[in-house]
């Protein structure tokens, strides 16, 4: 066949225009910050909500989805690499792994699957040893996941780590936590985000002075009208009449989210007249001698877990409680 020059250099034009077309729909590489930055409130949220560290699910989903780079999950929205298992019942999709043509979960999003990762954390009972470590101890956490059975790579906890810490994502596992590691990315020193780090749980404002709670002095006992208290190294104050969780945030430089956080409570409920309110975060555990506490009439898990400073999700999973359990009179649960 002849074809006229016309036609040749028609053809290498119409050859130039579609190269660019083509280069457009090659997907460009996401980089690990631009992982986080896409989905660090998720994880905080679900750190609020679950007590996972913040910082472990945005490690594990860097690791496991190569930053949203790898195949599962970009075809799948799979970024944390759970299997079927026997109780899934979504969609499923197959892939080599640690054996041929292995299942693995589909999810119609990414929200979907970062929900499902925590709903997986938080219902699977070999994970349960977990939440009794503190949201901000990401290493115990990282040691925890590689103990139970999560990933088979005999360095996964050590990679977890190094990536939390080489990233500063711990930054996102304290309150105002977002904040703290978009002032960091913006070249702020660490020294410098803790000094403006006004709303965070480790300092109250006393007396004019934001101090550290762990050095709390014994002769500092009232603050803007409000005795300060403490149990099992927590410090709190009771409410008075007509209290919000704003108000009292306000006058100890601590959002109202922030102390819901820390009294176990959901939105838009406030404090009752004489109620303990703590005014930073409370222990996983009673540091007390006493091991047990017995139950009396009308008591929930919720109402225990603040009468020793003890947070509500670490004393229901240390006695196998159901959230806001209620507990009948002369039972016996433990509170370490």
């Amino acid at each position: 066949m002849i074809f006229s020059r016309t036609a040749i250099l028609l053809g290498g034009i119409m050859l130039l225009a579609s190269a660019p077309a083509a280069a457009q729909t090659r997907r460009t590489r996401q980089t690990r910050e631009e992982y986080v930055e896409r989905y660090k409130s998720i994880a905080v949220a679900h750190m609020e909500r679950y007590g996972i560290p913040a910082s472990i699910t945005m490690a594990q989903g860097i690791l496991e989805s190569d930053s949203g780079n790898s195949r599962l999950s970009v075809e799948s929205n799979n970024h944390f690499g759970i299997k079927c298992k026997r109780n899934w019942t979504g969609p499923r999709v197959f892939h080599d792994d640690d054996a041929p043509d292995e299942c693995f979960r589909a999810y119609e999003s990414v929200e979907a699957s970062y929900h499902d990762h925590a709903v997986f954390l938080d219902t699977q009972p070999r994970y349960d040893s977990l939440f009794a470590y503190s949201s901000t101890d990401y290493k115990s956490w990282a040691r925890g996941l590689k103990a139970a059975g999560y990933a088979t790579a005999p360095d996964y906890a050590q990679r977890l780590v190094r990536l939390i810490e080489s990233m500063k994502l711990y930054l996102l596992d304290r309150p105002q936590g977002e904040r703290a590691y978009a002032d960091h990315r913006r070249g702020k020193s660490l020294e410098e985000i803790e000094r403006t780090s006004y709303s965070d749980a480790e300092r109250l404002a006393v007396g004019g002075y934001l101090i550290d709670p762990d050095n709390y002095r014994v002769t500092i006992n009232a603050h803007e009208g409000y005795n300060v208290y403490t149990t099992n190294g927590v410090h709190y104050i009771l409410a008075k009449e007509n209290d919000t969780f704003e108000n009292i945030g306000r006058k100890f430089r601590l959002s109202a989210g922030n102390l819901r956080k820390f009294n176990d409570v959901k939105r838009r409920v406030q404090p009752a007249q004489g109620e303990v309110v703590f005014i930073e975060r409370k222990k996983t555990a009673w540091q007390g001698n006493a091991r047990h506490h017995i139950c009396r009439e009308g008591e929930t898990s919720w109402a225990v877990a603040q009468s020793y400073g003890i947070r509500s999700r670490s004393l229901e999973k240390l006695n196998g409680l159901k959230k806001d359990a209620r507990l009948g009179q002369g039972l016996e649960i433990r509170i370490k």
